[in-house]
């Protein structure tokens, strides 16, 4: 369990060097620094497990690494840390961030309500998805989405 200590470390970090987005299908934070930080984002791995650790990366002359935040970890335990100590007057411009990428993603950082009794159009089954929606990503271990690892999607060529 992380102390407030981890905690607010990690807050400092987010709103210093953390970027909020996503990908256009699932929200993610990434923390983007120097490989040279390489103990600083071991400390990150070992005290919040649910982040991936990617790299070393070398790119135009730049040596980094990257650690990034989706799933269930972002909507279990990096948005509720985020939501109790990311506020607007400590970091006006990390907190609209923040507000920005809860919006455009509200539908993938909500925990669906469970019910046990679903029947029509609208009510919500046991398994938390609205019957006649599209459903809601499985987030659950093992699954691409949870290991962050889902292949690329295949896409027809352009003409030209």
């Amino acid at each position: 369990m992380p102390s407030e200590f981890d905690s607010g470390l990690l807050v400092g970090l987010l709103i210093g060097e953390g970027h909020f987005g996503g990908d256009g299908r699932q929200p993610q934070v990434t923390l983007r620094m120097h490989s040279r930080h390489r103990a600083l984002f071991e400390w990150l791995v070992h005290t919040f497990p649910g982040g991936r650790l990617f790299g070393p990366y070398f790119h135009d002359g730049r040596d980094y690494l990257q650690w990034m935040a989706r799933g269930n970890f972002l909507r279990d335990t990096l948005v509720p840390l985020l939501d109790a100590h990311l506020t607007e007057e400590l970091d006006q411009h990390a907190y609209g961030r923040y507000q920005e990428m809860k919006g455009r993603y509200h539908r993938r950082l909500t925990v669906p309500p469970m019910t046990t009794a679903a029947t029509s159009p609208g009510q919500v089954t046991p398994a938390g998805m609205a019957r006649g929606s599209a459903g809601i990503a499985d987030h659950s271990p093992g699954t691409a989405d949870a290991r962050h690892d889902a292949p690329p999607v295949a896409r027809p060529p352009v003409p030209g």
